[in-house]
């Protein structure tokens, strides 16, 4: 089974990158990011504002919100640029180019001219076989001082794109009025390839103090919540993009990374996966990966990326609003919960006996199967008898 791909010019052996971030910032993680199968790393951003350099503690929450039965959780995070400053910096991208067979590509984030020309050419004078401009993270300046945010990336990506040779990404905000026209202006300006996207930025209160919990301020916020929006953009872009395209963004299995193929992404970038599960995830990945694509009798990536993009999803105009469906109750699984009766907006169930019963106000929204605690309610054609 091939899961070779292409990013950016960049042949690499899967489509899993681990992205910017503490699991990147030397050499000996990026080692182990690529001792468990990841095909490329992005190390851990140098920022030219010297404050983001240290990082406080502790940075790290893992915050879990309730509604009603059901749950989700945030990776919640203040983790910000490497300690590093420029020379050591570099000095590390250099030793892990030349120790590392997968490619090594440094992120910078300045917040002067001068400072993206001097990072950029440095990172091409180490031998650093691309650039990502983290030019949207969610603790960086850039993010904060108002503005014209989308002319500061375009200005940012001329900047670099006129000072070296070597293949440019740009890390894209998901706050943008229109990812697909951004995405169009870098590729003209000879931008290589996007992320979609970096994190939002979060705040969460300590009820208790009054205050924001952990060092006071906003965060990072991310996790398995903003898989959805992501795959979005990237399914509705991707056919109208010759760049490349990273998927970042609440991945949390092989299928996740497959439905990022199927919307049109290159590689997918993982991060809060391998900070709460471990390196060990990423071989986890890649094998969900391939299970996926035997069931499919699929052999390589190209066969099914971008299948379920562009005009293959329906707008407006094309969907189907007929109501054939309704839902039905199996006797022998209704617990009596009552569960259906309290959520159904239509009052469609009503109690008969020992069990419940769909009653013909039914609209067929399906909301009361996906709730149903035993699996007793199905939707059927309406009209279809026993």
């Amino acid at each position: 089974m091939n899961l070779s791909c292409e990013y950016v010019g960049l042949k690499l052996k899967n489509p899993i990158v681990v992205a910017s971030s503490g699991l990147t910032e030397n050499l000996k993680n990026m080692k182990k990011a690529e001792e468990h199968g990841a095909a490329c790393v992005v190390v851990k951003s140098l920022f030219e504002e010297e404050v983001c350099r240290v990082s406080p503690t502790p940075r790290f929450e893992i915050i879990e919100r309730r509604m009603g039965k059901l749950r989700s959780h945030t990776f919640y995070s203040f983790e910000q640029a490497s300690n590093f400053d420029e020379h050591r910096y570099f000095e590390e991208v250099r030793r892990a180019i030349n120790t590392l067979s997968i490619p090594v590509i440094p992120s910078i984030n300045c917040i002067s001219d001068e400072g993206w020309k001097k990072y950029a050419k440095m990172a091409e004078e180490v031998g650093a076989p691309a650039v990502e401009l983290n030019v949207s993270c969610p603790h960086g300046s850039i993010s904060f001082r108002g503005g014209d945010v989308e002319e500061k990336i375009l200005n940012v990506a001329r900047i670099v794109r006129d000072v070296v040779k070597i293949p440019i990404i740009v890390k894209l905000p998901m706050q943008l009025s229109s990812p697909i026209s951004m995405a169009s202006m870098l590729e003209r300006i000879g931008v290589n390839g996007v992320v979609m996207f970096n994190r939002l930025t979060g705040l969460d209160i300590d009820v208790e103090n009054e205050r924001p919990i952990m060092h006071g301020g906003y965060a990072g916020h991310g996790g398995p919540w903003s898989f959805n929006c992501v795959l979005r953009w990237i399914a509705a872009s991707s056919p109208y993009l010759n760049i490349s395209i990273a998927a970042s963004g609440g991945v949390g299995s092989g299928i996740d990374v497959a439905k990022f193929i199927y919307a049109g992404a290159d590689v997918v970038e993982v991060c809060s996966l391998v900070y709460i599960s471990g390196y060990e995830v990423i071989g986890t990945l890649l094998e969900e990966l391939k299970k996926f694509m035997e069931k499919k009798s699929y052999t390589s990536l190209d066969e099914f990326r971008g299948k379920v993009s562009g005009s293959k999803i329906l707008n407006n105009e094309q969907v189907d609003r007929r109501h054939i469906y309704v839902a039905k109750i199996e006797p022998k699984l209704c617990t009596m919960c009552d569960l259906c009766r309290r959520v159904c907006i239509y009052d469609a169930p009503y109690r008969a006996e020992k069990t419940y019963v769909i009653s013909d106000l039914c609209d067929g929204c399906g909301l009361c199967v996906k709730l149903c605690p035993t699996k007793a309610i199905s939707l059927i054609p309406r009209g279809k008898t026993e």
